[in-house]
């Protein structure tokens, strides 16, 4: 795709990209709140501030992973609660309620420790970083689904994937105001108290454009409201709401549900057993979610300045700037995989290369910090400040942006919201862990924490590379048919070299499945033709 035909794109789909935009708003104030924290407990006036410069070290330790993984407690209730009130509410409400909780939990962490003692200062801060945490794991939740439910499939992955380069801008520009502050302000407790009041800002930035958004049309024609969801596909495709294309889509969308639309909660979570296929995709989008957090980019994320302090950078400032220096290359890395790679590369690929190199980055920082345990300057610290930025390329090629376009795209329609707060809720759970466990790990094992997140990497690239099959291109009623039978063989054939295990065993393609699928019904064949015959939407593309 040329880039005239790239601007062509981005101004006819618009409207599809201007929801997408508004939605992954919610991700930067997610991004930011992740990317905080660490820059935070860094400055010696919030140290000082709470008394955490009085502690010893595995105090200190054991203090910054409770401050951070308690925000990740509370993104885990909010993750799942959507599970029950984005089905019976509505997407655009939940969301636009999450950041509302968001704005009130940032506001009292900024005010926290205010004419109280650092005992009662700093519980206040643990409770408002778990109120916020509720209002973060509520729209990480929600707007991965929001998104592909609401655009075109020739650029879903494309619009789906923005809430990570969201979510990455949204870190980066946390990591360079903890920077301004530490440069500009005076070591008091404003130093530290304004990077909590600047969240604040991409928490109404994301309300005041979700009010102008529609709602997600397949929850709209889950609830009987045909008229609405003509309307959203119309809009999102700059098309009048009687476009044969809309019609056509429509009617996937309503097949897909028929028999489906009283499900409660329960038969929800049973439904995705209901039998193998489904089940297979019900669980991917969980995988994914646990396989992102075990790449370590979180443990990067929030403690990046103490492991650029164990390659050799002294001081809060140069640590910070190194910092926010790895934030810039992952918004930079991430926003050109979105833009070239994502739909042409495809997400299998995606995944493979990015899982090798992350792996690869991984295990050099941990021979290096085996053989350097000083952290001194040595020509090696240099390459391996190289590795630590490799590594986050290599993170927003894979294993940053693709895991939440799969995780949309692959659960099923009826089962998607229930799929995603479940998948999203593991995301978190090991967000917890994995920030709890971090600065124990670096200061017990050392080196051994960068193993076990290279060794990760390795093993979900050639879980991509064995048993995940290409979804780019494909639209989200016929994602099933990739995973009904052969699927190993499909993955396999769609791998780079893949053919030579499976000799010549193939896969039937999707649309000799599709033809399969309607000819198991006569009758309802003959009904369609004749609808299609009387509207003139015969042999019209969906949206």
């Amino acid at each position: 795709m040329t880039f005239r035909s790239e601007v062509r794109e981005l101004v006819h789909y618009r409207n599809a990209y201007l929801l997408a935009l508004s939605a992954a708003m919610g991700s930067i104030f997610y991004g930011w709140d992740i990317g905080l924290i660490g820059g935070i407990i860094a400055m010696s006036s919030f140290q000082s501030s709470f008394g955490v410069n009085k502690l010893s070290t595995s105090a200190k330790a054991d203090f910054n992973g409770n401050i951070v993984s308690i925000l990740q407690g509370g993104c885990f209730f909010g993750a799942l609660s959507m599970g029950y009130f984005s089905g019976k509410f509505g997407r655009k409400p939940c969301l636009i309620a999450s950041g509302v909780i968001y704005i009130i939990g940032s506001t009292i962490q900024s005010i926290a420790g205010l004419g109280s003692s650092a005992a009662t200062g700093l519980s206040v801060l643990y409770f408002s970083r778990f109120l916020g945490g509720i209002g973060v794991g509520m729209v990480s939740a929600l707007v991965p689904s929001y998104v592909s439910e609401c655009t075109p499939r020739k650029i879903r992955g494309r619009c789906t994937g923005m809430i990570q380069f969201a979510n990455n801008v949204g870190i980066m520009l946390s990591f360079w105001v903890n920077y301004s502050a530490v440069l500009n302000l005076a070591p008091t407790d404003m130093q530290w108290r304004i990077p909590f009041i600047v969240q604040i800002v991409p928490g109404a930035l994301f309300i005041i454009g979700m009010l102008f958004q529609p709602e997600s049309p397949r929850w709209l024609v889950e609830k009987g409201r045909y008229a609405r969801a003509a309307q959203t596909l119309a809009y999102v495709a700059r098309v009048t709401p009687e476009d044969p294309a809309v019609l056509v889509t429509l009617d996937e969308i309503k097949e897909e549900f028929e028999g489906r639309d009283k499900l409660t909660l329960w038969q929800q979570f049973k439904g995705m057993g209901a039998s193998r296929a489904t089940a297979i995709r019900c669980f991917i989008p969980s995988l994914v979610m646990f396989f992102q957090q075990w790449t370590g980019t979180n443990a990067i994320n929030y403690f990046s300045p103490e492991i650029f302090t164990g390659l050799g950078i002294t001081g809060t400032s140069s640590t910070l700037f190194a910092t926010g220096i790895y934030g810039v290359v992952k918004v930079i890395s991430v926003g050109l995989v979105l833009m070239f790679a994502v739909e042409s590369f495809g997400r299998k690929r995606c995944l493979i290369v990015g899982g090798i190199g992350q792996g690869l980055m991984m295990l050099w920082i941990a021979g290096y910090s085996a053989i350097h345990p000083s952290g001194g300057v040595v020509p090696a610290s240099y390459v391996s400040l190289v590795a630590v930025y490799l590594y986050a390329v290599f993170y927003c090629v894979g294993w940053g942006p693709v895991p939440w376009v799969i995780s949309a795209e692959v659960a099923p329609n009826h089962l998607r919201t229930v799929s995603l707060s479940v998948a999203i809720g593991i995301n978190w759970l090991f967000s917890f862990t994995i920030s709890k466990i971090t600065p124990i790990m670096l200061n017990n094992i050392t080196y051994g924490t960068f193993l076990i997140f290279g060794l990760m990497c390795i093993i979900m690239a050639g879980w991509a590379y064995v048993f995940f099959p290409e979804t780019a291109g494909f639209a989200l009623e016929d994602i099933h048919f990739l995973f009904e039978n052969d699927v190993i063989v499909r993955a396999l054939q769609d791998a780079p070299l893949g053919r030579l295990f499976i000799g010549k065993k193939r896969a039937l393609p999707v649309e000799e499945l599709r033809k399969r699928e309607t000819e198991i019904d006569q009758r309802s064949i003959k009904e369609d033709d004749a609808k299609a015959s009387d509207d003139g939407v015969a042999n019209v593309a969906p949206i």
